[in-house]
């Protein structure tokens, strides 16, 4: 049996992830300053000072720092870091640096001085040698050679049995999330293209859409987990991302081929692009719009209509995508918006996209709205609620996607534990009782390792759940946040 982290453990883990997200975000930050100004430039002192500093309290904190490389994880000592949206490009391009020059790990002495840092930076950013098989080699030579006497590297290893383990699902998910993070990028990347009027990188596109389509046929479990990650800073891209993940689930469930899944993840992650046309103080207004910034905004299909129409090399944007964006918002009965002069019937991956952008929408933070909807209310609303104008059928197929209780939820049973639901129940009779992290004990402790339990389990004395979900609760209420127990 393994045994588990105790409390002093566990602490110290909660403290070491802030503080390495911290130093590797200053990694990248010292290393992209050397890359632009000359060494004496003040951009690049403040950031070594940075720099400096966050290792300087790890090394107080710990007696010891060593951040280590394992495939696509980073560790800082005997913590995997767990990163979110803001930090993904700092990880990605450390880890990009590491890669290149065959370095395993980088351990620093106590006695490091901030005269250390400016060289080591330096030798990350420097070209490898030519033979791959010679890059570590030669990067130690000239590390040793360098006046960074107090920081120290190891090889990439292919067998190495003092590397930390990784689980199989934690290597899932991190391909979940690296394509989840890309689209991001990608979406972020392209919406602002379209703002700017300018021709955008097709081929970033399609390879986000097709990353989306892959993991959902792979390994759709935890990329809807990646949904999660509702970050309002990054509200209009994460959302259209969203939207696009639970279309195409959506559509995987109603039988569609691969290629009509691309076609609608396509549509989906355009759908709002709309909006791009549109005052930006408007879409993001805090207060209740008036009624001529109301009829502005109902626009918006019709903008994205023209949008996608018009789209400087993307000629071959699908007619079904287009639709997609005019019709997103008509309702079934067509009482929604653009108001229709003649009779229509909005197509099947419109109506798929208004249910998936509807739920994302309702179920996340906005800039009037600072709670969203628990997501377990949002599906009854949309459900039982026939004026909000989404197609019953496809409701209930994102039901059956998204369970009773939606992946993200945090419930507290009747057993007085406290956990999250991170996965439906594979049966289909069972959508009340999906699988969970168990993440708080019934004294109200927070465990330090969640424990998953499948709610469809049964006493075998009496035959009845050992546990039940009693309601939903608000997780800030408790200061929890959902997205680190899919990360």
């Amino acid at each position: 049996m393994t045994e588990r982290p105790g409390p002093a453990l566990m602490q110290s883990e909660n403290v070491l992830q802030p503080l390495g997200r911290a130093l590797v975000t200053a990694f990248y930050a010292g290393s992209q300053a050397l890359k632009l100004y000359p060494i004496e430039n003040a951009a690049v002192q403040h950031a070594l000072d940075e720099l400096h500093r966050i290792a300087r309290r790890v090394l107080d904190r710990e007696g010891a720092l060593e951040l280590r490389l394992v495939g696509d994880f980073l560790f800082l000592n005997d913590a995997r870091l767990r990163l979110d949206l803001s930090d993904y490009m700092a990880f990605s391009y450390f880890g990009g640096l590491m890669r290149r020059q065959r370095l395993g790990a980088v351990e620093v002495e106590v006695a490091v001085t901030r005269e250390d840092w400016a060289p080591f930076v330096s030798l990350l950013l420097a070209e490898p040698h030519a033979l791959e098989a010679e890059a570590f080699t030669r990067f130690v030579e000239r590390l040793n050679a360098s006046a960074a006497e107090h920081v120290h590297v190891s090889e990439t290893r292919d067998t190495d049995g003092d590397k930390p383990e990784v689980e199989a699902d934690d290597v899932a998910k991190e391909a979940a999330k690296r394509t989840y993070f890309q689209s991001v990028q990608v979406a972020k990347d392209v919406l602002t293209d379209a703002r700017l009027g300018r021709a955008m990188n097709i081929r970033r596109i399609k390879r986000a859409v097709q990353g989306i389509v892959d993991q959902v046929l792979n390994n759709e479990t935890s990329i809807i987990g990646m949904t999660t990650l509702r970050d309002f800073d990054e509200y209009t891209f994460t959302h259209c991302v969203n939207v696009c993940i639970f279309s195409v689930v959506v559509g995987q469930r109603l039988g569609l081929s691969k290629i009509q899944l691309y076609e609608l993840g396509l549509g989906s992650l355009f759908h709002d692009i709309g909006k791009m046309r549109l005052d930006g103080e408007m879409v993001n207004k805090t207060g209740s719009l008036s009624d001529e910034e109301w009829s502005i905004i109902q626009q918006h299909p019709t903008e994205g209509l023209l949008s996608l129409f018009t789209m400087r090399g993307m000629s071959d944007v699908p007619y079904r995508a287009m639709c997609q964006a005019y019709e997103h918002h008509m309702k079934v009965d067509l009482t929604g918006y653009p108001k229709n002069r003649r009779p229509r019937t909005p197509r099947l991956f419109s109506r798929i996209v208004a249910v998936a952008d509807g739920f994302d929408a309702a179920t996340s933070k906005r800039s009037y709205r600072s709670l969203p909807w628990p997501p377990d209310e949002v599906i009854r609303e949309m459900r039982d609620n026939r004026s909000r104008g989404y197609d019953p059928l496809l409701v209930k197929a994102l039901t059956n996607v998204t369970g009773i209780f939606p992946t993200g939820v945090l419930v507290i049973l009747d057993t007085h534990e406290m956990g999250v639901v991170v996965a439906r129940n594979p049966d289909p009779a069972r959508l009340h009782q999906p699988i969970v992290k168990i993440i708080c004990n019934p004294m109200g402790i927070m465990l330090a390792v969640p424990e998953t339990r499948d709610l469809s389990e049964l006493n075998p004395d009496t035959g009845l759940p050992l546990r039940t979900i009693i309601k939903t609760t608000d997780p800030d209420r408790y200061g929890i946040k959902i997205a680190d127990y899919f990360i």
